[in-house]
Parts: structure tokens; C-alpha cells; sequence
């Protein structure tokens, strides 16, 4: 069984950035490919971002990939997304968890709302 707490979301003016974490509790955390995601408003939730196992590999949706940047540290069980550039339409729940995604494994994600 795996669970993820994400943290440092917050409120950011446009311009902006935060490096958001994702720790995971289970052994078996470096096993998997790991995903971001995000849910702004009235909308479904989009993927973002993924990393392999290992991560050598990452992959960026294009909307954002001038702008975010996926890492991991499997020796602290812990996944990243670092967010420049940060605009008013990044506000949104953000959440991390497999790629693809675990449908039981969605924590409560972190909050980032960018505004003046």
C-alpha cells in the first residue's frame, strides 16, 4: 500500500515560483514511475508531468514544459515539481501519484493559487 502527502503549495504572486513536494510512505516507492497532476476549478484533472523509476527519463506536458520541472530522490522517497513562471491559470490542487495513475492512491494535494 502506497500513500502520498504533497506540501508547499501556496499563495504566489504571477512571476513567481515554488517547488512543490511529494513524499510517498510505502517500500515501494522507487519502483514506480511517478506523475503529477493538477486540478484547477471547475475542471477535471490533467496530467502534468511524469519520471521514471529511476529518473533519467521525464516527460513535461508541452503546455508547461518551458516552465516545470520534474525530479525525484527515491532515498527519501520523494517526488518534486519545481514551477517558474508561475501564471494565473497554474491555480490549481496539485497532486502527485503514479503514472499512470493508481486510482486508489490520490492524497490530498496542495493548493497553489497565483494572484496579485
Amino acid at each position: 500500500q502506497e500513500q502520498f502527502v504533497e506540501s508547499g503549495g501556496a499563495l504566489v504572486q504571477p512571476g513567481g515560483s515554488l517547488n512543490l513536494s511529494c513524499a510517498g510512505s510505502g517500500n515501494i516507492f522507487k519502483q514506480f514511475d511517478m506523475g503529477w497532476y493538477r486540478q484547477a476549478p471547475g475542471s477535471e484533472r490533467d496530467f502534468l508531468a511524469a519520471i521514471s523509476w529511476h529518473g533519467v527519463t521525464t516527460f513535461i506536458r508541452e503546455a508547461v514544459r518551458d516552465r516545470f520541472t520534474i525530479s525525484r530522490d527515491n532515498a527519501k522517497n520523494t517526488v518534486y515539481l519545481q514551477m517558474n513562471g508561475l501564471k494565473s491559470e497554474d491555480t490549481a490542487v496539485y497532486y502527485c501519484n503514479h503514472y499512470p495513475a493508481s486510482r486508489d492512491y490520490w492524497g490530498q494535494g496542495t493548493q497553489v493559487t497565483v494572484s496579485t
